[in-house]
């Protein structure tokens, strides 16, 4: 495809997006359900062509050697079909934000009413790489929420997406879905991303998902709002006070239960008090579950078979069956350790101690913090919100999982009676 012809093809795909949102906007909650319900069945429905289409998808990327870590993002099975589809049923199943009266004010002037309502952003671009159940998930709440959504899928998962592109349209058009209201960027050629980074006239919000290359690509080369988060190294702390049972098995289920996502731990901080008894356990069910160990000194000592962790594992992303083990002293220190080279993503800590877990929520600087808890539980269908668009580390206007609510804006509504500025 020419370059001319590509922008003009993303042009007028914003356009389109951008005219369906406001159809969108007006949408009552049935009429909104009705479509994400007959998505939900379009897709089980075609669930054996859309797996096929995947595993066309994984087995080139295999053959490219792709990482380990991309495959595993990339590919679609029977139980995560499920889960898919039984996201989009839950998210036609939450409270419909729109037209929610935020706060109503007290103004000084009388006989005006002013209310701020909830109301969509307009139109959202996702920008992602090896995740087509983000094709899906986007859909689902950006549907819900009254906005329209550009999906821009990474090549190695061209043919997921566009089955699942294609499902979702036509289900939603036939459930009476605005023409236009969702896109699909329908090339690997990557100047498609260039173009629509310059459509701040019809985008209100980029969200990307991938690496933090991409990410730090996007937030540099767009006028257009960027809500992101850029990696998600994430830490547990075992406190000298925790049910130890309870500890190792968090500390398992956070690496090993699905390495290669976002909300996995990768590093483990052991208080000194309890790591001679703690690190000998944890280090044989990681070894027994494939992963390798890095341990700072103290760890080498009660547990000589570990690699020696360097100052660059702190701040590693591993995205793998690789774990860096850290004692220290106090939770001060573990605190200290977390807030210098975390991510702001998810951090957990195991403890019986009131006052201890206390102090973690209230000083760990991050956008998801657990008490005796996986940080694997930082998911929007975990946490209730059906299905998420992503999980943001930033500070303004959304942070941590985001749902239906966090796709929304407010605007004011002044209703007044022949009232004028005095």
């Amino acid at each position: 495809m020419e370059n001319s012809e590509l922008k003009q093809k993303v042009f007028s795909q914003a356009q389109s997006a951008k005219n369906a949102s406001q159809e969108l906007a007006v949408k009552t909650t049935e009429q909104k359900n009705k479509m994400l319900l007959a998505i939900a069945q379009a897709l089980a429905e075609n669930a054996k062509d859309i797996l096929f289409h995947n595993e066309i998808d994984v087995q080139a990327a295999k053959k490219a050697d792709i990482s380990p870590v991309l495959i595993d993002r990339l590919t679609l099975n029977e139980s995560r079909m499920k889960a898919m589809i039984q996201g989009v049923k839950d998210v036609a199943a939450l409270k419909d934000p729109i037209g929610e009266i935020v706060e109503n004010l007290k103004p000084s002037e009388k006989n005006l009413d002013v209310k701020k309502i909830r109301v969509p952003l307009g139109v959202i671009a996702m920008i992602y790489e090896a995740r087509p159940n983000v094709t899906v998930d986007a859909a689902a709440l950006g549907l819900k929420s009254g906005n329209a959504v550009i999906l821009k899928g990474g090549s190695e998962a061209m043919n997921s997406n566009r089955i699942l592109a294609k499902i979702i349209s036509e289900a939603g058009a036939n459930a009476g879905m605005p023409s236009g209201a969702i896109q699909f960027i329908d090339t690997a050629d990557r100047n498609a991303v260039n173009e629509l980074l310059a459509l701040d006239r019809f985008v209100d919000l980029l969200i990307p998902r991938g690496s933090e290359e991409l990410v730090a690509f996007i937030r540099k080369n767009t006028l257009i709002p960027v809500l992101s988060h850029g990696k998600g190294l994430c830490h547990t702390y075992i406190d000298k006070d925790a049910d130890l049972k309870m500890a190792l098995e968090i500390a398992v289920n956070a690496k090993c239960q699905r390495p290669a996502v976002c909300n996995a731990m990768e590093t483990l901080l052991v208080h000194k008090e309890i790591a001679d008894n703690v690190l000998p356990e944890i280090c044989k069910m990681y070894s027994e579950e494939g992963v390798e160990v890095r341990g700072c000194s103290l760890v080498r000592k009660i547990v000589p078979a570990a690699k020696e962790a360097s100052e660059a594992d702190w701040s590693e992303e591993y995205h793998d069956k690789i774990i860096s083990i850290k004692v220290v002293n106090s939770i001060d220190e573990a605190i200290a350790h977390i807030n210098k080279y975390g991510s702001q993503h998810s951090d957990a800590i195991v403890t019986k101690d009131k006052s201890a877990a206390e102090k973690f929520l209230a000083q760990i600087d991050s956008s998801g913090v657990f008490v005796n808890a996986s940080t694997r539980l930082h998911d929007g269908s975990v946490l209730g919100l059906g299905c998420e668009i992503g999980i943001s580390t930033q500070k303004l206007h959304a942070r941590g999982v985001m749902g239906i609510k966090e796709l929304t804006t407010t605007k004011y509504v002044v209703i007044g009676n022949g009232n004028i500025r005095k």
